[in-house]
């Protein structure tokens, strides 16, 4: 295991729920110039990168004629099956921390503000950064946002929303919160409040 201990003096990490907005926070704030690190992104990469040890984890039906990664019955294997869950985690979250430790070393080292965009910041306990923000979203409109946007049914998407910290908990640890309640303009207007006092 990639166990190296790194302090992100520059870094603020981004996290939230699924289908809080976090990705739509995070896509404003680097339209505002802010840089990203985004530990989706480090994870698709390395999935497609990793294919083989990834068949080999969890069968060849998992992965598609191209030799890239059925990422849609592989969420759904993960979602439904804690061990696999697991097994996945324990293989790639030390790859993705070295990946994202590497790049934010650089910036680190050039004094440059960059955000952490990390859904799974709380769940891994990876992270040893000091501020954190949280796009926020009550349980409620969380689960209805996440029916209509993958088309699933309540019982899945609760299982989605049961297999992450739940949100209540994330904004009590929560350092700053970019409430998104309301509609796209709302969340421009929050997200560019938390943005002015990370650069004052």
């Amino acid at each position: 295991m990639y166990s190296r201990v790194v302090k992100f003096k520059y870094g603020v990490a981004l996290t939230g729920g699924i289908a809080t907005g976090k990705s739509s926070a995070s896509a404003i704030l680097k339209e505002l110039g802010f840089e990203i690190v985004d530990a989706d992104k480090i994870a698709h990469s390395i999935l497609d990168r990793e294919f083989i040890a990834i068949g080999k984890l969890f069968g060849k039906k998992y992965i598609k004629d191209d030799n890239s990664i059925n990422r849609k019955e592989l969420g759904k294997l993960i979602f439904n099956n804690k061990r696999a869950k697991e097994k996945l985690e324990n293989f790639i979250h030390p790859l993705i921390y070295k990946e994202i430790t590497d790049i934010a070393d650089r910036f680190d080292r050039l004094k440059k503000r960059y955000i952490l965009d990390i859904p799974l910041f709380f769940e891994t306990n990876r992270y040893r950064v000091d501020r954190v923000i949280v796009v926020y979203t009550p349980r409620d409109i969380q689960l209805q946002r996440l029916i209509k946007r993958d088309k699933i049914s309540k019982e899945e998407a609760l299982a989605r929303l049961n297999a992450q910290i739940d949100i209540e908990e994330k904004k009590r640890l929560a350092t700053y919160i970019i409430d998104n309640s309301g509609d796209f303009k709302n969340l421009e207007k929050e997200t560019k409040r938390v943005a002015k006092i990370l650069t004052d």
